[in-house]
């Protein structure tokens, strides 16, 4: 993917750090070795916003460097509108201690989009599995969108007035943060900041629809 022209393909102090699936990238210890030689950092499904390896993520972003997330939290290989996303990418932007520069990026090509084409990690082409490594000879689009920007003291002020809903608290989060948001405003804070993002991606992905078409 980020083998496009303009992208550091070979320098691995620019390269991006990642948020990859535990369970699917770090199986085993020679799993394990390869993705962390990658700047890959696992993260456990289902162990929420606030596990420990988002705290490396974190250490990422506090030191400048270029973090990738999948914020729709899993693979689609479908050509369908962008799911809800989920809250990792929003706190990361709200708990790093400078707030980052958000690029939204969509591509198109890795699942099967034309009659022509064909995918490039197909699921389920190789024995029932994805080919061991990416095949050659297809048709990737990739779209870079402007910044997006958050003003993050007005969210935080707008979230401070959602009353709280002490019936919906989660295990892991902190009952305060450090800005006085209670678990409720957390989560309307995340929400609002994901929607606009998702939104973001979903305009980026129709141009992308509409680039194919013609």
């Amino acid at each position: 993917m980020w083998g496009f022209k303009g992208f550091p393909t070979s320098d691995a102090k620019l390269g991006r750090w990642v948020l990859t699936a535990e369970d699917i990238c770090f199986k085993n210890v020679v799993m394990s070795y390869m993705f962390r030689l990658g700047k890959c950092i696992p993260i456990t499904r289902g162990g929420g916003i606030y596990q420990e390896h988002m705290n490396e993520a974190l250490d990422v972003l506090r030191n400048g460097g270029w973090l990738h997330t999948f914020p729709e939290g899993k693979i689609a290989q479908e050509d369908q509108p962008i799911r809800r996303l989920k809250w990792g990418t929003a706190s990361l932007i709200v708990r790093a201690p400078i707030t980052p520069i958000v690029l939204p990026i969509v591509h198109s090509g890795f699942e099967k989009h034309a009659a022509i084409y064909f995918q490039v990690m197909p699921e389920n082409s190789f024995f029932g599995r994805r080919p061991p490594v990416p095949l050659c000879s297809k048709k990737i689009d990739i779209i870079v969108g402007e910044p997006i920007e958050f003003d993050l003291p007005s969210l935080k002020q707008e979230a401070s007035t959602v009353p709280h809903d002490s019936s919906s608290e989660r295990k892991g989060w902190p009952a305060i943060t450090p800005d006085g948001l209670d678990e409720a405003a957390q989560r309307w804070l995340y929400q609002k900041m994901s929607d606009k993002v998702q939104s973001v991606m979903e305009r980026l992905r129709k141009t992308v629809t509409n680039l194919k078409q013609r």
